[in-house]
């Protein structure tokens, strides 16, 4: 049997990422080996993370633009997802009905509860939208309803944690070598020894389960760091606050290092300043508040690692869902891309020296610093162009 040329580099391409211990070569032989190693090899990776084929290679809409788009939203309770419903309402809707591409934008919230969610959702799909776009949702309890909007043409775009349905599409960091990279930092922060205090976001939820599998992960590196608490903050500051100022009040002893997932680092913060305790490394995302603590005591951390910015998340779905919706076809179930790491000379370019520790407003990374630049995303189509200009 005689192999084509382009079928015999695919499979080179595939046998050197198993070689090289990358998850599942299936659906991942089209990129390019370094972004594969990098972000999807085994020993980084999710192993729930959807790396398959994407169900929309030759996918087509019903219909052409202006679309009708609905965000089913889980949430509206943090900062973090008001900044992100910011830049959706006010830069990306706009931007796309100039374009013409797009009709209108329905946005639904269901508060963290899937049943509504799921109702909600099918509602969308009865209304004749023609793409769903969800955020940070539990992993497996939409999936019946995902499938029901594919079978009436209309495919579902998640951003900010992963979706295990074969019908969704996947947008986020690599959530657990982020979070092992966090680990790590808080290792290395406190010498390599001493008691951390974890902080995860919201349970149940793949971006939250991810983080935390690696930042556990990363502590267990060092034999001499203990986690001695384990608590939800809910990725909101007022709730991380609350609950690890119990934690503290009930827990006397020794702690050296706080390790909080993003969207709660400056309730964190609060918490510990009120106690009376002297303050100990908490790492920071992308919170302005806490980013301002840190650049006005330059040398309280080392170092923050921005996991989740909003509005360049949210743009990165968005991108992801027209350019499939202009039938450009998705490689794989899911795009992931790299943490940015902030110096201190970072943040005082991205945060005014006048700044306020109480704000809660979010620091994003830019656009094409997070997987939305045309040269990225077109790694993960199989006909690549400029969604922006595409010609009805």
């Amino acid at each position: 049997m005689k192999l084509s040329l382009k079928r015999f580099a695919t499979l080179c391409v595939a046998s050197a990422l198993l070689a090289g211990g990358v998850a599942n070569a299936a659906g991942l032989d089209e990129i390019p080996a370094d972004v594969a190693k990098r972000l999807y090899s085994k020993d980084v990776l999710d192993p729930a993370q959807p790396i398959g084929p994407s169900a929309y290679r030759d996918w087509k809409p019903k219909k052409g633009p202006p679309w009708t788009i609905g965000y089913a939203s889980s949430y509206a309770g943090n900062t973090w997802r008001a900044a992100a419903m910011d830049r959706l309402q006010n830069e990306i809707i706009p931007k796309w009905k100039k374009l013409g591409l797009i009709k209108e934008v329905i946005i639904t919230q269901s508060n963290l509860k899937d049943a509504t969610q799921i109702q909600q959702m099918r509602q969308l799909v009865d209304q004749g939208v023609d793409a769903i776009i969800v955020c940070c949702s539990n992993p497996t309890a939409l999936n019946q309803t995902i499938k029901y909007a594919h079978d009436k043409g209309v495919p579902t775009f998640s951003f900010t944690g992963y979706l295990t349905s074969p019908y969704a599409i996947n947008s986020s960091v690599n959530y657990q070598a982020g979070g092992r990279e966090l680990g790590l930092w808080m290792g290395e922060q406190i010498g390599k020894k001493g008691n951390v205090l974890v902080v995860q976001g919201i349970p149940g939820t793949s971006g939250s389960d991810s983080q935390d599998r690696g930042i556990k992960s990363g502590l267990a590196s060092f034999p001499d760091i203990k986690v001695v608490g384990d608590v939800a903050g809910m990725w909101t500051d007022q709730v991380a606050q609350a609950e690890v100022q119990k934690w503290l009040a009930t827990n006397p002893g020794q702690l050296d290092g706080i390790v909080v997932q993003s969207a709660a680092e400056l309730g964190v913060l609060r918490a510990v300043q009120q106690s009376g305790r002297k303050m100990i490394p908490i790492a920071i995302g992308g919170e302005v508040g806490a980013l301002c603590y840190w650049r006005k005591n330059p040398g309280y951390i080392s170092s923050a690692i921005q996991l989740w910015p909003p509005g360049d998340d949210i743009e990165l779905a968005w991108n992801i869902m027209m350019r499939t919706l202009e039938g450009q076809g998705p490689k794989m179930q899911s795009v992931l891309v790299d943490a940015v790491k902030f110096t201190i000379e970072d943040v005082k370019k991205l945060v005014p020296e006048n700044c306020s520790q109480d704000s809660d407003k979010w620091v994003n990374v830019g656009t094409d610093k997070w997987g939305s630049s045309l040269a990225y995303l077109d790694k993960f189509f199989l006909r690549p162009a400029d969604p922006e200009k595409f010609k009805r």
